[in-house]
C-alpha cells in the first residue's frame, strides 16, 4: 500500500516537561561518578566567581568622582573614571554644542541593516542600494560639516567610540568591492592581469599594517600636488582599505573556489557571457558562501582600529590612554583595569553583534533550508 502523508512525517518531538529536563540531566551531568564530580566542581567555581564579579564590578564599585581620590581602594572597580570622562570617550573633542549630528549619523548607521534584512525582491533591491550610497554620504557631511549651514567640525577634534566607528565602517565599505574585484583578477585568464592581481594581494598580505598606516602618513602627502594637503584621517582610512581589501580578496577567492565547476559551465551552456555568469550564477554563489569569513574579516578590521593611536588619532582606546595620562588619574593600577576593561566591554558589544547579525545573514541566504 502507498504511505500517506501522514505516515511519512517525520516524528513529533516530545515537549520539554520537568520530567524530560530531569531527566536530560541525569544522563548529561549526573551520568557517573566522575561527571557528578566535575559538574559540582564547575558549578561550585561559577557560583563564586559570578559573586566575585558581581562585588567587584557593583557593590563595592565606585560610581561618581572627579580624580583618583574616588577610588582608593583596590577592592572594586572605579566606574568614576568611566563616567567622569564619558563624553571624551564616546566622541573625542567633538563640539558638544553639534552632538546631535553624531547622533544622528549613529541613527542612521544602525537603520541601515534593517533594509538588508527586511527587503526583497528587485525594487527593494534598487532601494538598499541607493540607501547604501545615499546614507553614508549624509553620515559624512553631518560629521564634517561645511556645507547646508553646518559648521565645519575638523577631523583632529575626532575621536572615541565615534572615530573608530567611522574609521572601520569606512574601511569595510571601501575593501570589500576593492577585494571582490582584485579576487576575480586573480581569477582571470589574462596572464598579465592575473599577475598584477596575485602581486598585489601577497605584497600587501606580507606587510604589517603598522607599517602601512606610517607609511600612508608620512608618504602618500609626497606623491600629490605641492600647496595640498590630504587629511591625515583620510589617509589612514586609504591605508586600512588597500590593507584589507588583499585580505577580503583572499576570502572571496575562497567562496569562488567553493562553487563547483559545473555551474561554470551549465552557465557557459545557456549561452550566458562572462560578466552575466559571474553576477548571475557564480558569485551569488560565492558571496554566500563568504560570509562567515567575510565577516570575521570584518570584526578583525574594527578591532585593528586600536592602531591609530601609534599615528597620533584619539579613537576608543586613544582616549582612554589619554585621560589615565592626566595627573587628575594618575593613582592605583585598578584605575587602568577599570578602565580597559570598559574598552573591552565596548569592542565585545559591538563584535558580538557583528557576528550575531552575520548568523542572521546566513541563515537568510541559505537556500538549502
Amino acid at each position: 500500500m502507498t504511505p500517506t502523508v501522514r505516515e511519512i512525517q517525520p516524528p513529533q518531538a516530545p515537549p520539554m516537561g520537568s520530567g524530560t529536563q530531569i531527566s536530560w540531566l541525569k544522563e548529561n551531568l549526573f551520568s557517573s561518578f566522575w561527571n557528578t564530580a566535575v559538574t559540582l566542581l564547575l558549578g561550585w567555581f561559577t557560583v563564586n566567581f559570578t559573586l566575585a564579579v558581581i562585588d567587584w564590578a557593583l557593590i563595592d564599585a565606585v560610581w561618581q568622582g572627579e580624580s583618583a581620590e574616588a577610588c582608593p581602594r583596590d577592592r572594586g572597580a572605579c566606574w568614576a573614571f568611566v563616567t567622569a570622562r564619558w563624553q571624551q570617550i564616546i566622541y573625542g573633542q567633538y563640539p558638544g554644542a553639534m552632538l546631535w549630528r553624531v547622533h544622528t549619523a549613529f541613527a542612521l548607521a544602525i537603520v541601515l541593516p534593517f533594509f538588508f534584512g527586511l527587503a526583497r525582491g528587485r525594487l527593494q533591491a534598487g532601494i538598499r542600494a541607493t540607501v547604501l550610497v545615499i546614507i553614508p554620504v549624509i553620515t559624512v557631511l553631518l560629521l564634517t560639516g561645511g556645507i547646508l549651514g553646518l559648521e565645519k567640525v575638523p577631523t583632529d577634534q575626532w575621536g572615541g567610540l565615534m572615530l573608530t566607528l567611522v574609521i572601520a565602517s569606512v574601511a569595510i565599505v571601501f575593501s570589500i568591492p576593492l577585494g571582490l574585484v582584485l579576487a576575480l583578477a586573480r581569477q582571470s585568464r589574462l596572464p598579465a592581469l592575473r599577475m598584477v592581481a596575485v602581486g598585489f594581494i601577497e605584497f600587501w598580505r606580507g606587510v604589517p599594517l603598522i607599517v602601512v598606516l606610517f607609511a600612508f602618513v608620512s608618504m602618500l602627502p609626497l606623491f600629490v600636488p605641492e600647496g595640498r594637503n590630504i587629511d591625515i584621517l583620510v589617509r589612514t582610512v586609504i591605508a586600512f582599505a588597500v590593507f584589507n581589501s588583499a585580505y577580503m580578496a583572499e576570502v572571496f577567492r575562497g567562496g569562488l573556489q567553493s562553487v563547483p565547476r559545473g555551474q561554470y559551465e551549465a552557465a557557459e551552456a545557456i549561452g550566458l557571457d562572462y560578466w552575466k555568469a559571474m553576477g548571475l550564477v557564480v558569485l551569488p554563489q560565492a558571496i554566500r558562501n563568504s560570509v562567515p569569513a567575510l565577516m570575521n574579516t570584518c570584526i578583525s578590521i574594527f578591532k585593528e582600529t586600536t592602531l591609530v593611536m601609534l599615528i597620533g588619532l584619539s579613537d576608543l582606546l586613544g582616549v582612554i590612554q589619554l585621560s589615565l595620562e592626566d595627573p587628575d588619574w594618575l593613582g592605583p593600577t585598578h584605575i587602568y583595569g577599570s578602565a580597559y576593561l570598559f574598552a573591552a566591554l565596548l569592542f565585545f558589544v559591538f563584535t558580538y553583534g557583528m557576528s550575531k547579525y552575520s548568523v542572521r545573514l546566513e541563515n537568510r541566504m541559505n537556500v538549502e533550508h
